[in-house]
């Protein structure tokens, strides 16, 4: 039909809408639009589920990632800090308050109450939502606005452990305690952080899996590769995590959910061409606006803010990684010529667990003490060598401190007195020459004739 109304013939549907004026139009629309699809009952219970459960999880996540923003969510901190106490208290039952502390562990009892409370809480939102909804056919919609959220999350959550590895931020080189601990005296965490602080190449191809699939989250079109991409990274960090005793289980296995639930919208797809070998029809998802321009501006502003997210994750990972790579005076591994404890001259006996065997001065101010018999001791060490004094602390003891008067009488020697538990004592240090160690002067080579494994 011409698009030209003189060219219409009288009495043709055009003119006879126009006649009945504006109210049939609306009537028109509806009868030649598409029919709405109708979820399963299963797929909206678990979508409102999936809602509640994300969202409550991630929120305010990745708003506070913004600079000046996170202090405007300070009191729903606070609310989910009272709220997880409660139930810890009157609902579990704990025989500890449960509190938030930050340790470095992601699985605290509190890390594990919140997850309960927030499992809960979706749960009861669920029921609601579906007694009160339930003549809903879909939420089509709704599904995109947060898939919109969780592609950000995970994204930002990969794009800033992706920058921690490429840079070597998350697994720094080795230590010189660590070099001189054995084997059996290593946790399972120290002994994964050791393998993977070794390697540069083997973080920096991590880092890069893990980026790579964060930047593709990022980008709406490429969303089922790069949730692909993140379910093989974060499938293989949960299985560290669980392997090596690493206290971010709860966390990764969320993350591993969320790479899921953006997957599952494409199983059909996936399983029609990678085990069925059929065509896979293309995914045609609602857009979020109807107008075009407002839709651009927000795949716009998704751009920028990876581009944010990509730019100040590696800045700051440098910038960390600077102190991690500087080298404090006297740094170096030391045997202890003379030892006298409370006056005594302690013989150099493996069996002596009170003589000092060597003494490291390590990167981080960290001062590691090996004895004659027993494990390495970490301190936290703040040399000033000015006013010619080393003072001692621990991490698991604010209290525990002690002060130590350090000279140096000759190149490599250093001499230490003060009081340590108690006891005085009096050391006399002198550092090795460069140690050569198997573990950081094998190196890598492409002709092996027979097996190194020492």
């Amino acid at each position: 039909m011409s698009s030209n109304p003189q060219l219409e013939p009288r009495g043709t549907p055009r003119q006879q809408d126009t006649a009945q004026g504006t109210a049939a139009a609306p009537a028109v629309a509806r009868e030649n639009a598409a029919p709405l699809q109708r979820w399963g009952l299963a797929a909206r219970i678990g979508f409102r589920f999936s809602f509640a459960y994300l969202v409550l999880y991630s929120f305010p996540y990745p708003l506070v990632a913004i600079p000046g923003v996170a202090f405007l969510f300070r009191w729903y901190d606070d609310m989910w800090g009272k709220s997880i106490a409660w139930t810890g208290a009157h609902v579990l039952h704990l025989s500890q308050p449960v509190t938030a502390v930050f340790t470095g562990s992601g699985d605290t009892t509190f890390s594990y109450v919140q997850n309960f409370v927030v499992l809960i809480v979706a749960v009861i939102a669920m029921v609601v939502w579906s007694v009160l909804d339930r003549k809903r056919l879909n939420y089509d919609y709704l599904h995109q606005w947060l898939r919109l959220y969780v592609r950000l999350v995970l994204g930002a959550t990969l794009i800033s452990y992706g920058s921690a590895k490429v840079i070597k931020g998350q697994f720094p080189d080795l230590f010189l305690w660590r070099l001189l601990e054995p084997y059996g005296d290593s946790s399972p965490m120290g002994l994964l952080w050791t393998f993977m602080g070794y390697s540069t190449p083997y973080n920096v191809f991590t880092g890069m899996v893990e980026t790579a699939a964060g930047v593709l989250l990022m980008v709406p079109r490429l969303t089922t590769l790069g949730a692909l991409l993140s379910i093989g990274a974060m499938g293989n960090v949960f299985m560290l995590n669980m392997s090596y005793d690493v206290p971010v289980k709860i966390y990764s296995l969320n993350l591993l959910s969320m790479g899921i639930f953006l997957l599952l919208p494409e199983t059909r797809r996936l399983m029609n061409v990678f085990v069925l070998n059929r065509e896979a029809a293309p995914l045609v998802a609602p857009s979020l606006f109807r107008r075009r321009w407002i839709n651009v501006a927000i795949l716009a502003l998704q751009l920028i803010f990876m581009v944010y997210v990509v730019t100040f994750d590696l800045y700051e990972t440098h910038q960390r990684v600077k102190t991690y790579v500087a080298t404090p005076p006297l740094y170096g591994i030391y045997t202890v010529d003379e030892f006298t404890l409370d006056g005594q001259m302690r013989p150099p006996l493996f069996s002596d667990e009170h003589r000092w065997r060597r003494f490291t001065f390590d990167r981080l101010n960290t001062i590691g003490i090996q004895p004659g018999d027993g494990p390495m001791q970490r301190y936290v060490g703040k040399l000033d060598l000015p006013h010619k004094t080393l003072q001692l602390s621990k991490r698991g003891d604010q209290n525990w401190k002690t002060t130590f008067t350090v000279e140096t009488p000759a190149a490599g020697v250093v001499t230490l007195s003060g009081e340590m538990d108690g006891k005085k004592i009096q050391a006399k240090l002198h550092r090795l020459d460069d140690r050569s160690f198997q573990l950081t002067s094998r190196g890598f080579h492409w002709i092996s004739e027979f097996p190194f494994n020492r």
